[in-house]
């Protein structure tokens, strides 16, 4: 048997994950003498409150390495084989340190088959290529099918966000102080995606309803040169947002109601609030991952 392994990064809902069998590991959000288990906090209360959070913002830890080498162990013992899909390691170490936990499983364990997979990307756009995969899982893929199908989705999906504010950007360190004046100051705001492993800023516009605008007009050229597979809303902050964008900007474009989900809080805290599209195309994307093969790293 295959068993999927992801982290709570990729926002796949709770209940999409025990139907799909994908087994989930959670990131940690510290916000003060708080700690929240992302798989199980409450997000859109976290999110009601995160525009006072610039000034003091919480951090985030990847999963604890016991944890992953239980999970890779308990699949060695069980002779399944893994395939763990993982946050880009260009904003997080989680895929690396998955690896070099599954050499030592995998040198207990000679017939071992495992294979950890850098999504490329965060959010819902690393949430597809773990959805495909289980897909490709339940048809009865082979091991070796169901790694490719996983990282010919990275290049198939993308996550387009416009953050309201530059400041949970500059307290991160993302930008620095005098882009985020100047940003404050012309009400200049950048579109922002996954490139190659990478946070990209493509386009800046003037006002956050020509970003909101900016974010629909990149989804329907891609849906113009590619074709749509699906297409959902994301979020960080209050729902509310969201929702108004969802039916004033995506839904009229789709012709079709869309979920609203919201992004992982350990990359919400970085950006702070924003709306968001994620979406997955029936073809490759110009410009998201050169080479999708060098996403996988085998054991």
């Amino acid at each position: 048997m295959i068993r999927l392994i992801t982290d709570s990064v990729a926002s796949i809902p709770a209940d999409v994950a025990e139907r799909e069998n994908i087994r989930v590991i959670s990131m940690f959000l510290h916000e003060g003498d708080k700690e929240h288990v992302e798989t199980t906090m409450d997000i859109d209360e976290f999110y009601d409150r995160i525009g006072d959070m610039v000034d003091n913002i919480p951090t985030s830890s990847q999963p604890p390495m016991g944890e992953l080498e239980d999970m890779f162990e308990e699949a060695a013992q069980a002779g399944d084989s893994v395939i763990a899909v993982f946050i880009t390691m260009g904003l997080s170490g989680t895929a690396a340190n998955a690896a070099s936990v599954a050499e030592k499983v995998k040198a207990r364990h000679a017939g071992f088959d495992i294979v950890v997979i850098d999504s490329g990307s965060c959010g819902l756009d690393e949430g597809f290529c773990v959805l495909e995969c289980a897909k490709a899982i339940k048809e009865g893929k082979s091991f070796e099918e169901c790694v490719q199908i996983t990282v010919d989705a990275a290049a198939r999906s993308r996550f387009v966000f416009a953050p309201q504010t530059l400041a949970f950007l500059k307290a991160g360190g993302r930008i620095g102080h005098a882009a985020a004046l100047l940003g404050s100051l012309i009400q200049l705001t950048p579109i922002l995606t996954v490139v190659n492993g990478i946070v990209e800023a493509p386009v800046k516009v003037r006002t956050y309803k020509r970003a909101k605008r900016a974010i629909v007009d990149q989804l329907k050229r891609d849906m113009d040169e590619c074709g749509l597979q699906e297409c959902v809303v994301q979020y960080i902050g209050p729902k509310s947002a969201a929702v108004d964008f969802a039916k004033e900007y995506v839904e009229p474009l789709l012709g079709h109601a869309v979920d609203i989900i919201p992004v992982s809080p350990c990359v919400g805290l970085h950006v702070g609030p924003t709306v968001a599209v994620a979406y997955i195309a029936q073809r490759k994307l110009p410009g998201k991952i050169d080479d999708p093969n060098s996403l996988i790293y085998r054991i």
